[in-house]
Protein backbone atom coordinates (compact mmCIF):
# COMPACT_ATOMS: atom_id res chain seq x y z
CA UNK A 1 0.00 0.00 0.00
CA UNK A 2 1.81 3.10 -0.93
CA UNK A 3 1.99 6.21 1.38
CA UNK A 4 0.36 8.97 2.07
CA UNK A 5 0.81 12.45 0.20
CA UNK A 6 2.53 14.54 3.09
CA UNK A 7 1.08 17.39 1.17
CA UNK A 8 -2.69 15.84 0.82
CA UNK A 9 -4.85 19.05 1.30
CA UNK A 10 -8.79 19.94 2.05
CA UNK A 11 -10.41 21.22 -0.43
CA UNK A 12 -12.03 23.19 -1.64
CA UNK A 13 -11.36 24.75 1.71
CA UNK A 14 -14.33 25.68 4.09
CA UNK A 15 -16.74 28.87 2.96
CA UNK A 16 -18.40 30.13 6.31
CA UNK A 17 -20.49 33.19 6.41
CA UNK A 18 -20.09 35.08 9.99
CA UNK A 19 -22.57 37.98 11.10
CA UNK A 20 -20.73 41.00 11.85
CA UNK A 21 -22.81 43.89 12.37
CA UNK A 22 -20.41 46.69 10.31
CA UNK A 23 -21.54 44.82 7.60
CA UNK A 24 -25.11 43.89 8.20
CA UNK A 25 -26.09 47.10 8.99
CA UNK A 26 -25.19 47.90 5.31
CA UNK A 27 -27.18 45.23 3.84
CA UNK A 28 -23.64 43.22 2.95
CA UNK A 29 -22.68 39.71 4.03
CA UNK A 30 -19.53 38.37 4.85
CA UNK A 31 -18.34 35.23 4.25
CA UNK A 32 -14.62 33.99 5.10
CA UNK A 33 -13.28 31.57 2.90
CA UNK A 34 -10.76 29.45 5.31
CA UNK A 35 -7.65 28.79 2.85
CA UNK A 36 -5.40 28.45 6.22
CA UNK A 37 -7.48 24.98 6.81
CA UNK A 38 -6.38 23.92 3.07
CA UNK A 39 -3.01 22.10 5.37
CA UNK A 40 -1.92 22.40 8.46
CA UNK A 41 2.12 23.50 7.69
CA UNK A 42 1.38 24.54 4.21
CA UNK A 43 -1.17 27.16 4.80
CA UNK A 44 -3.36 29.22 2.65
CA UNK A 45 -2.22 30.14 -0.55
CA UNK A 46 1.00 29.22 0.08
CA UNK A 47 -0.04 25.44 -0.69
CA UNK A 48 -1.91 26.45 -3.95
CA UNK A 49 1.28 28.33 -5.14
CA UNK A 50 4.01 25.73 -3.94
CA UNK A 51 2.65 22.83 -5.31
CA UNK A 52 2.52 23.60 -8.98
CA UNK A 53 6.37 24.40 -8.53
CA UNK A 54 7.18 21.62 -6.62
CA UNK A 55 5.97 19.09 -9.61
CA UNK A 56 7.95 21.55 -11.86
CA UNK A 57 11.21 20.73 -10.01
CA UNK A 58 10.64 17.47 -10.73
CA UNK A 59 12.77 16.25 -7.66
CA UNK A 60 14.99 18.45 -7.39
CA UNK A 61 16.21 20.79 -4.70
CA UNK A 62 14.67 24.15 -4.16
CA UNK A 63 15.71 27.99 -3.50
CA UNK A 64 13.58 30.72 -3.09
CA UNK A 65 13.76 34.30 -1.96
CA UNK A 66 12.12 36.01 1.08
CA UNK A 67 12.45 38.43 3.77
CA UNK A 68 13.14 37.85 7.92
CA UNK A 69 9.31 36.87 8.32
CA UNK A 70 8.51 35.79 5.26
CA UNK A 71 5.20 33.15 5.38
CA UNK A 72 6.41 31.60 1.91
CA UNK A 73 10.33 30.88 3.67
CA UNK A 74 8.72 28.94 6.45
CA UNK A 75 6.07 27.29 3.99
CA UNK A 76 8.78 26.42 1.19
CA UNK A 77 10.78 24.60 4.24
CA UNK A 78 8.23 22.95 5.59
CA UNK A 79 7.91 21.01 2.32
CA UNK A 80 11.24 20.18 2.13
CA UNK A 81 11.21 18.72 5.25
CA UNK A 82 7.67 16.64 4.26
CA UNK A 83 8.68 15.56 0.65
CA UNK A 84 12.52 14.86 1.62
CA UNK A 85 13.70 17.72 -0.86
CA UNK A 86 17.00 19.90 0.28
CA UNK A 87 15.58 23.43 0.11
CA UNK A 88 17.37 26.90 0.43
CA UNK A 89 16.08 30.39 1.83
CA UNK A 90 18.02 33.46 0.15
CA UNK A 91 17.01 35.96 3.36
CA UNK A 92 17.24 39.52 2.17
CA UNK A 93 19.52 41.30 5.06
CA UNK A 94 23.27 40.21 5.11
CA UNK A 95 23.41 42.39 8.35
CA UNK A 96 21.25 39.61 10.03
CA UNK A 97 23.49 37.01 9.43
CA UNK A 98 25.55 37.62 12.91
CA UNK A 99 22.56 38.12 14.76
CA UNK A 100 20.20 35.17 16.48
CA UNK A 101 17.36 33.86 14.31
CA UNK A 102 14.05 35.18 15.27
CA UNK A 103 11.23 32.78 15.63
CA UNK A 104 10.46 32.69 11.49
CA UNK A 105 14.18 31.92 10.43
CA UNK A 106 14.56 29.77 12.96
CA UNK A 107 11.49 27.70 11.84
CA UNK A 108 12.63 27.52 8.69
CA UNK A 109 16.58 25.99 9.90
CA UNK A 110 14.77 23.51 12.50
CA UNK A 111 12.73 22.55 8.94
CA UNK A 112 16.23 21.94 7.17
CA UNK A 113 16.84 24.94 4.87
CA UNK A 114 19.49 26.41 4.74
CA UNK A 115 19.70 30.06 4.49
CA UNK A 116 22.09 32.84 2.93
CA UNK A 117 21.87 35.96 3.48
CA UNK A 118 22.74 38.26 0.89
CA UNK A 119 22.67 42.56 0.98
CA UNK A 120 19.33 44.62 0.31
CA UNK A 121 21.24 45.85 -3.03
CA UNK A 122 21.86 42.68 -4.31
CA UNK A 123 18.18 41.09 -2.98
CA UNK A 124 16.87 44.14 -4.90
CA UNK A 125 18.56 43.06 -8.38
CA UNK A 126 17.75 39.36 -7.73
CA UNK A 127 15.52 38.99 -10.74
CA UNK A 128 18.53 40.26 -12.72
CA UNK A 129 20.29 37.05 -14.48
CA UNK A 130 23.95 37.56 -13.63
CA UNK A 131 22.94 38.93 -10.61
CA UNK A 132 20.69 35.58 -9.59
CA UNK A 133 23.31 33.48 -11.06
CA UNK A 134 26.17 34.91 -8.69
CA UNK A 135 23.41 34.60 -5.85
CA UNK A 136 23.00 31.09 -6.71
CA UNK A 137 26.20 30.47 -6.93
CA UNK A 138 27.49 31.90 -3.51
CA UNK A 139 24.45 29.54 -2.28
CA UNK A 140 26.00 26.23 -3.78
CA UNK A 141 22.27 26.37 -4.79
CA UNK A 142 23.13 26.37 -8.81
CA UNK A 143 20.92 23.00 -10.00
CA UNK A 144 18.18 23.90 -7.78
CA UNK A 145 14.53 24.71 -8.68
CA UNK A 146 14.22 28.57 -8.49
CA UNK A 147 10.81 29.58 -7.04
CA UNK A 148 10.48 33.26 -7.40
CA UNK A 149 10.17 35.69 -4.10
CA UNK A 150 6.39 34.90 -2.28
CA UNK A 151 5.84 32.06 -4.75
CA UNK A 152 4.53 33.96 -7.54
CA UNK A 153 5.00 33.04 -11.34
CA UNK A 154 3.32 31.38 -13.88
CA UNK A 155 2.36 28.16 -12.45
CA UNK A 156 1.59 29.67 -8.95
CA UNK A 157 -0.89 31.55 -10.57
CA UNK A 158 -2.41 29.00 -12.55
CA UNK A 159 -2.75 26.86 -9.31
CA UNK A 160 -4.52 29.71 -7.87
CA UNK A 161 -7.34 29.83 -10.56
CA UNK A 162 -8.47 26.93 -8.19
CA UNK A 163 -9.35 29.76 -5.80
CA UNK A 164 -11.74 31.53 -7.77
CA UNK A 165 -13.33 28.46 -9.03
CA UNK A 166 -14.59 26.99 -5.81
CA UNK A 167 -16.13 30.38 -5.13
CA UNK A 168 -17.93 31.05 -8.30
CA UNK A 169 -21.52 32.05 -7.77
CA UNK A 170 -20.82 32.23 -3.92
CA UNK A 171 -19.71 36.03 -4.13
CA UNK A 172 -20.04 38.97 -5.38
CA UNK A 173 -17.07 40.82 -4.43
CA UNK A 174 -13.92 38.06 -3.42
CA UNK A 175 -11.03 39.91 -1.31
CA UNK A 176 -7.62 39.09 -0.80
CA UNK A 177 -4.42 40.69 0.98
CA UNK A 178 -1.39 40.72 -1.50
CA UNK A 179 2.21 40.30 -0.96
CA UNK A 180 3.34 39.79 -4.54
CA UNK A 181 0.20 39.46 -6.58
CA UNK A 182 0.15 35.82 -7.77
CA UNK A 183 -3.06 34.74 -5.72
CA UNK A 184 -5.36 37.96 -6.77
CA UNK A 185 -3.81 36.97 -10.71
CA UNK A 186 -4.84 33.48 -10.38
CA UNK A 187 -8.45 34.12 -8.25
CA UNK A 188 -9.62 36.86 -10.50
CA UNK A 189 -9.25 34.27 -13.52
CA UNK A 190 -11.04 31.77 -12.00
CA UNK A 191 -14.44 33.87 -10.72
CA UNK A 192 -17.36 33.41 -12.81
CA UNK A 193 -18.76 36.53 -15.20
CA UNK A 194 -20.53 39.33 -12.46
CA UNK A 195 -17.92 38.43 -10.14
CA UNK A 196 -14.70 40.51 -9.04
CA UNK A 197 -11.81 40.48 -7.06
CA UNK A 198 -10.54 42.87 -4.33
CA UNK A 199 -6.74 42.71 -3.72
CA UNK A 200 -5.51 44.75 -0.69
CA UNK A 201 -1.94 45.21 -0.78
CA UNK A 202 -0.16 44.78 2.54
CA UNK A 203 3.12 46.88 0.78
CA UNK A 204 3.50 50.17 0.16
CA UNK A 205 3.86 51.66 -3.55
CA UNK A 206 2.01 51.39 -5.99
CA UNK A 207 3.36 48.77 -8.02
CA UNK A 208 1.30 45.67 -7.97
CA UNK A 209 -1.12 46.31 -10.74
CA UNK A 210 1.49 46.22 -13.28
CA UNK A 211 2.94 43.08 -11.55
CA UNK A 212 -0.12 41.44 -11.31
CA UNK A 213 -1.08 42.06 -15.09
CA UNK A 214 2.18 40.08 -15.91
CA UNK A 215 1.82 37.46 -14.02
CA UNK A 216 -1.79 36.68 -15.79
CA UNK A 217 -0.45 37.40 -19.24
CA UNK A 218 2.35 34.85 -18.69
CA UNK A 219 -0.19 32.16 -17.04
CA UNK A 220 -2.53 33.00 -19.13
CA UNK A 221 -2.02 34.89 -22.17
CA UNK A 222 -3.86 38.13 -21.56
CA UNK A 223 -5.37 39.52 -18.52
CA UNK A 224 -7.78 38.02 -17.22
CA UNK A 225 -11.03 38.71 -14.98
CA UNK A 226 -12.39 41.58 -13.55
CA UNK A 227 -10.15 42.74 -10.64
CA UNK A 228 -8.71 46.20 -9.09
CA UNK A 229 -6.72 46.84 -6.47
CA UNK A 230 -7.15 49.25 -3.36
CA UNK A 231 -3.75 50.13 -2.04
CA UNK A 232 -4.72 52.55 1.29
CA UNK A 233 -4.90 49.48 4.14
CA UNK A 234 -0.88 48.87 4.23
CA UNK A 235 -0.21 50.44 7.49
CA UNK A 236 2.91 51.66 6.54
CA UNK A 237 4.07 48.67 4.14
CA UNK A 238 5.07 44.87 4.49
CA UNK A 239 5.45 43.58 7.99
CA UNK A 240 4.53 47.16 9.75
CA UNK A 241 1.64 47.29 12.58
CA UNK A 242 -0.45 49.92 13.84
CA UNK A 243 -2.27 49.90 17.39
CA UNK A 244 -5.12 50.54 15.39
CA UNK A 245 -5.00 47.74 13.68
CA UNK A 246 -3.80 45.75 16.34
CA UNK A 247 -6.82 46.76 18.20
CA UNK A 248 -8.83 45.59 15.59
CA UNK A 249 -7.70 42.42 15.13
CA UNK A 250 -7.92 41.68 19.10
CA UNK A 251 -11.68 42.45 18.53
CA UNK A 252 -11.99 40.54 15.60
CA UNK A 253 -10.49 37.43 17.28
CA UNK A 254 -13.14 38.08 20.10
CA UNK A 255 -16.31 38.46 17.79
CA UNK A 256 -15.89 35.59 15.60
CA UNK A 257 -13.22 33.06 17.30
CA UNK A 258 -10.98 33.16 14.17
CA UNK A 259 -7.36 33.77 15.23
CA UNK A 260 -6.15 36.78 13.04
CA UNK A 261 -2.55 36.68 10.81
CA UNK A 262 -1.38 40.21 11.11
CA UNK A 263 0.42 40.97 8.30
CA UNK A 264 -1.88 40.05 5.77
CA UNK A 265 -5.66 38.98 6.27
CA UNK A 266 -5.69 41.62 9.58
CA UNK A 267 -4.92 44.24 6.80
CA UNK A 268 -7.69 42.72 4.91
CA UNK A 269 -10.22 42.89 7.33
CA UNK A 270 -9.67 46.15 8.08
CA UNK A 271 -9.88 47.60 4.65
CA UNK A 272 -12.90 45.77 4.00
CA UNK A 273 -14.61 47.22 7.13
CA UNK A 274 -13.76 50.52 6.40
CA UNK A 275 -15.00 50.52 2.72
CA UNK A 276 -18.04 48.68 4.04
CA UNK A 277 -18.25 52.30 6.74
CA UNK A 278 -17.83 54.61 3.70
CA UNK A 279 -20.65 52.31 1.77
CA UNK A 280 -17.89 51.17 -1.19
CA UNK A 281 -20.68 48.27 -1.79
CA UNK A 282 -23.94 48.24 -2.98
CA UNK A 283 -26.58 46.80 -0.36
CA UNK A 284 -27.02 43.07 -0.89
CA UNK A 285 -23.68 42.35 -1.96
CA UNK A 286 -22.11 39.54 -0.46
CA UNK A 287 -18.10 39.38 0.38
CA UNK A 288 -15.99 36.75 0.51
CA UNK A 289 -12.72 37.45 2.61
CA UNK A 290 -9.91 35.30 1.72
CA UNK A 291 -8.22 34.14 5.04
CA UNK A 292 -4.66 33.16 3.55
CA UNK A 293 -3.08 32.33 6.69
CA UNK A 294 -2.39 31.67 10.55
CA UNK A 295 -0.74 33.57 12.84
CA UNK A 296 2.79 32.83 13.65
CA UNK A 297 3.81 32.11 16.04
CA UNK A 298 0.42 30.34 17.13
CA UNK A 299 -1.30 31.07 19.95
CA UNK A 300 -1.05 28.75 22.44
CA UNK A 301 -4.69 27.86 22.58
CA UNK A 302 -5.90 27.92 19.34
CA UNK A 303 -9.73 29.22 18.67
CA UNK A 304 -11.87 26.07 17.49
CA UNK A 305 -12.16 25.79 13.90
CA UNK A 306 -15.60 27.45 12.36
Amino acid sequence: MSSPDPLSPRLPSPLHEVRDGRFERRGLRLLLKRDDLIHPQLIGNKWRKLVPNIAAAEGRALVTFGGAYSNHLRATAAAGRLLGLPTTGVVRGQELADRPLNPSLARCAADGMRLHFVDRSTYRRKTDPETLAGILRAAGAQDAYVVPEGGSNAEAVRGCRALGTELRGLADVVAVACGTGGTLAGLAAGLSAGQRALGVPVLKGGFLEADVEALQERAFGARSGTWSLDDRFHCGGYARTTPELEAFAQDFEQLHGLPVERLYVAKLLFGLVALAEGNAFARGTAIAAVVTGRPFPEPAAAAPER
